[in-house]
């Protein structure tokens, strides 16, 4: 996924970093964004489709803009969804990098899974941090918010994200992953 130029890598970013305001006010409307969470599929396909760097950044700037845009995240939860997305971008950028298991599929979920673990316990300890000098802040209310409320947008970014790559890929938009080597037609 590395032979893109960096005018369609920062292309497919701003249209990531866009997503991750209009996917929010859309699923908002419906109530059910904070259980879907509509932000964090734009992170995951920009960091999939053009590395690292600018999955964090879209993982940062996404979260940044929607905030100040349309008020979601909220200015106290901004510190830790945004330190989550930029590590789910971070991580998922990195992984797939690095992991190659000749299985596109299974590529793509080894790096998805890590950066949800890992970005979901940094938003925590963040969250821990910032509450530490009032609310009590505890594994329950983790728990809750990181894994039994959202337990739908976790599935459905299983679905998605892991779908919309293979579409993407099919339809000659990014590289493949895998490409099929040429060989002689029967």
């Amino acid at each position: 996924m590395s032979k893109m130029s960096s005018v369609r890598r920062s292309t497919i970013c701003a249209l990531c970093i866009a997503l991750c305001i209009v996917l929010p006010v859309a699923f908002h409307a419906l109530g059910v964004g904070a259980v879907f969470l509509p932000m964090h599929i734009p992170v995951f396909l920009c960091a999939l489709t053009c590395g690292w760097g600018y999955g964090m950044f879209c993982g940062i700037a996404g979260c940044v803009l929607s905030s100040l845009l349309t008020g979601m995240p909220t200015i106290t939860g901004l510190p830790a969804m945004a330190a989550e997305l930029a590590i789910y971008g971070l991580i998922t950028g990195l992984l797939i990098q690095i992991i190659h298991t000749k299985n596109v599929y299974a590529d793509l979920y080894i790096s998805v899974v890590a950066a949800m673990i890992l970005g979901r316990v940094a938003a925590g300890v963040i969250n821990a941090l910032i509450f530490a000098r009032g609310v009590t802040y505890s594994l329950a209310m983790w728990a809750s918010a990181y894994l039994f409320t959202s337990w739908p947008g976790t599935i459905l970014i299983l679905i998605a994200v892991p779908a919309l790559i293979l579409a993407l890929m099919r339809a000659k938009l990014i590289p493949e992953r895998y490409p099929k080597t040429g060989g002689t037609k029967a």
